[in-house]
């Protein structure tokens, strides 16, 4: 298992709960075939640019382990979610 880390934005506007609704489901996605290591929930920043005329978002940093097809998986889970704004999915190993 390599190891990785991934930071998404979330929409500013979604209540304590769904956020929270929506940050267990990609540890699920995570955990389903891979081992989360660390979460760390940043809150609610300014964004360097405008997106879709909004200021700000909810940044959330993941680190995690996981076979080399789950970051293909996790991408393709943050694309479809509208309550994502941004992600990206960095290797952590040096090569």
């Amino acid at each position: 298992m390599r190891k990785y880390e991934t930071l998404f934005i979330l929409r500013p506007s979604l209540e304590e709960e769904k956020r929270n609704e929506v940050i267990e489901k990609f540890k699920g996605i995570i955990a389903a075939d891979g081992e989360v290591e660390k979460v760390e929930e940043w809150g609610n920043r300014r964004l360097a640019y405008e997106i879709e005329k909004i200021r700000e978002g909810y940044y959330v940093l993941v680190n995690f382990k996981a076979n080399p097809s789950l970051p293909k998986e996790l991408e393709r889970n943050f694309r479809i979610s509208d309550d994502v704004m941004r992600y990206i999915v960095v290797n952590l190993e040096e090569k």
